[in-house]
């Protein structure tokens, strides 16, 4: 862009002179030298249309074209549209073309959340390592979170979803959720497995004995986000993503919880398959136990 474009003086009249053309022709307009001639002597005048207010950003002149879109998600749209205009439209000197409004939105939330994403996730690995006091049992509850993240994605593609904001959003609370119960059911074997069982009989009993938490805990999340999922009101296609991913998330976390989690427990437990020995309790020489 090359400075500021020129424009010529637009003078806006009362509406009663600038009702008739032919009116507004005999206004007598001064000249250099004292004389008054009729406007239509030194100007032309016809009707024009014209935008009713002139907007300004940066100093510049601003047009706004606004557009709604219905069936798309906002990003594939706008590629789409722009990838059209860059073909089709040759902007004349002292133009230039600005993509704002929800799509502005969307990318100042995508690079946040491109920070805020995996800063999460690291700091999940984090907490759960500081909790478990050891790396193994972390990075197998952390195992939950790429099982719930195939659920949403598949969720979202039944439905016919595109990957959104508010997608990515639900994305970060299934991740806590299906966190949560890997903490339930790895802390209740580890626990077993103090009390002396073997990892065997530690892993059975604890998939058995957590299976209804692990249970309640999704179906509480799933079946409180169903009214949400279903939501054709104002506001719905802000949420239709968010408890799509939720729940089908939930649904292939919870069953890969209770099945995977278990048995890559019992497959990388350095103590699989022993079976811890009682101590022999002290005996006399008759045999009898003192």
């Amino acid at each position: 862009m090359q400075g500021s474009r020129r424009f010529e003086l637009m003078v806006r009249l009362t509406e009663r002179a600038s009702q008739d053309p032919s009116a507004l022709g005999n206004l007598l307009v001064p000249t250099m030298h004292g004389e008054l001639v009729p406007l239509s002597r030194i100007a032309t005048i016809r009707v024009d249309s014209g935008p009713a207010q002139i907007s300004r950003e940066h100093v510049q002149r601003r047009i706004v074209v606004e557009c709604n879109i219905r069936g798309r998600d906002l990003g594939s749209f706008v590629a789409d549209a722009q990838r059209t205009v860059a073909q089709a439209v040759a902007l004349p000197s002292g133009y230039e073309l600005t993509w704002g409004g929800q799509f502005e939105h969307l990318q100042e939330a995508s690079r946040r959340l491109a920070i805020v994403v995996p800063m999460t996730l690291l700091l999940i690995l984090g907490v759960l390592t500081v909790i478990f006091g050891a790396l193994r049992p972390a990075l197998l509850i952390f195992f939950n979170i790429p099982l719930a993240l195939s659920g949403g994605i598949l969720a979202l593609w039944a439905r016919g979803l595109p990957l959104s904001i508010s997608a990515v959003i639900g994305f970060i609370a299934l991740f806590g959720i299906a966190v949560l119960n890997g903490v339930v059911l790895v802390s209740h074997i580890r626990q077993l497995e103090a009390e002396g069982r073997s990892t065997d009989q530690a892993v059975s009993e604890g998939a058995m004995d957590r299976l209804r938490p692990v249970l309640m805990t999704a179906l509480v999340a799933s079946l409180g986000f169903v009214p949400m999922a279903l939501a054709t009101s104002m506001g719905a296609e802000v949420q239709r993503p968010l408890e799509t991913v939720v729940i089908g998330g939930l649904l292939t976390s919870t069953t890969l919880t209770l099945l995977i989690i278990p048995a890559f427990y019992r497959r990388f437990s350095p103590d699989s398959g022993h079976t811890p020995i009682a101590p022999e309790a002290n005996t006399s020489p008759d045999g009898k136990p003192e």
